[in-house]
């Protein structure tokens, strides 16, 4: 696979970002995409940094766009840029101009780890026109409401406000319902590991869902949070997107 970065401007942000993308060696463009999102910690490098992600992705005809999107929590934040925005306007328009990627629903996906989880979700569901397939590993699925470090904080409060989470445009069931009852409810599928701290609001978002009706695959596996799991089960996740987005 072919490893490309782009630099390049978001209105949205207001300032300069930076993209990376493999591109598959296998087919002939245009590519479906994965947009792969990373965690609270890290950029958009990181997937190839510390995972075999391009060893993993190579049977199959699928490019991979891995934007960094700071610490926003890829929503909206209350006191900073619209990072949902940014990521299903800025990132998949600039992604679209400058690479051989298909411009079709059918042929994107999203998803990520941990803050990326949520990301995933939050921006796949409020955007069910754009993307056909959802995936999450180790996702910090309520945001600051629960199961997230930033609860509390200053950097917390700047990001989701000081509201109530449920109900709100942070809420990812308020979306999956949304996105439901427009008939474009994307395919989903969540994971996290047994021992990680973030399994009890997986655990809770997935029982949400299935409450309200929302088809989704939901795994637990032996693991914690961290880059081993990560490695693991991103090749689950690829089969996944695999299978329901339009390849050829």
């Amino acid at each position: 696979m072919a490893l490309v970065q782009l630099q390049w401007f978001s209105q949205t942000l207001g300032m300069h970002m930076v993209t990376w993308a493999l591109l598959p060696n296998n087919a002939k463009p245009p590519y479906a995409t994965l947009y792969l999102l990373h965690g609270r910690s890290d950029d958009g490098s990181i997937w190839t940094r510390r995972t075999r992600l391009e060893l993993h992705a190579e049977k199959y005809p699928l490019a991979i766009v891995m934007p960094t999107a700071l610490r926003g929590f890829y929503t909206h934040n209350d006191k900073a840029p619209d990072f949902a925005k940014y990521i299903a306007e800025d990132v998949v328009q600039s992604s679209e101009r400058f690479l051989p990627l298909k411009a079709d629903r059918k042929a994107r996906a999203i998803g990520g780890l941990s803050m990326g989880g949520y990301g995933a979700l939050r921006v796949g569901l409020a955007r069910p026109d754009l993307f056909s397939s959802i995936h999450s590993h180790s996702g910090a699925l309520l945001g600051c409401s629960e199961g997230s470090k930033l609860e509390g904080t200053p950097e917390g409060e700047w990001i989701f406000g000081t509201k109530r989470f449920a109900g709100s445009q942070h809420d990812l069931l308020v979306h999956a319902k949304a996105a439901k009852k427009a008939g474009h409810l994307p395919k989903i599928k969540i994971d996290c590991g047994t021992e990680d701290f973030l399994i009890e609001v997986n655990r809770k978002v997935h029982g949400q869902l299935q409450r309200a009706g929302i088809p989704h695959e939901y795994d637990e596996y032996p693991g914690t949070h961290n880059w081993d799991y990560w490695d693991t089960h991103i090749q689950t996740a690829l089969a996944f997107h695999a299978k329901n987005l339009r390849l050829h």
